[in-house]
């Protein structure tokens, strides 16, 4: 399943070569910070999780078979960190304050309107899904937001495509729910 020159990256990377590890934190470094942001609800517990999936990465590259995608094995490797994580930590995930918005909000001004609406919308999403479990955060971020197919998101997360259907419908419904409840709890705010 890997391409020929995720073959050659990887070969330079076991032989040694930094320059080739670097380009490839460069390619999957997005992907990896934003499934940890979104399963840990905090960017600097992501951005540690981050570091930790690619000292895991370079550490059992030489290991990696190639049996999938290279891109469906990081995000086992940093959904599986994110679980670790949070299994650690046992603490309640932190919630994104109105303060922390506001200033979201000043420091975009310069930037286009259509630009704020989607900011604006992708942080209520955010907020929503941080209130949601990590289990549930995970499997609503790979299929919408990295847009993996269910057979994809199985090899990363070890369930069945059957199980993921049914969690990924329930997620989509507590996750309705609690965007409906914070609609109206915004709507009542608003209106004083």
């Amino acid at each position: 399943m890997l391409t020929n020159k995720e073959k050659e990256l990887i070969s330079e990377i076991c032989k040694g070569n930094t320059r080739a590890f670097s380009d490839f934190v460069d390619n999957y470094k997005d992907l990896v910070f934003t499934l940890s942001v979104r399963m840990l609800g905090n960017r600097e517990e992501a951005e540690e999780v981050s570091q930790d999936v690619f000292i895991k990465v370079y550490k059992s590259l030489p290991s990696f078979k190639g049996d999938s995608k290279l891109s469906t094995w990081m995000y086992r490797i940093a959904y599986n960190t994110c679980l670790d994580r949070i299994r650690k930590i046992k603490k309640k995930r932190t919630h994104t304050d109105l303060e922390h918005i506001e200033q979201l909000a000043h420091s975009e001004m310069d930037t286009a309107l259509d630009k704020m609406v989607r900011e604006e919308r992708s942080e209520i999403i955010g907020q929503c899904l941080s209130q949601l479990s990590a289990e549930d955060a995970g499997i609503l971020t790979l299929f919408y937001f990295e847009e993996k197919n269910l057979q994809e998101i199985g090899v990363t997360t070890n369930l069945s495509v059957n199980t993921l259907k049914v969690r990924l419908f329930r997620a989509r419904k507590k996750l309705a729910g609690i965007m409906e409840k914070n609609m109206n709890k915004e709507i009542l705010e608003s209106n004083g």
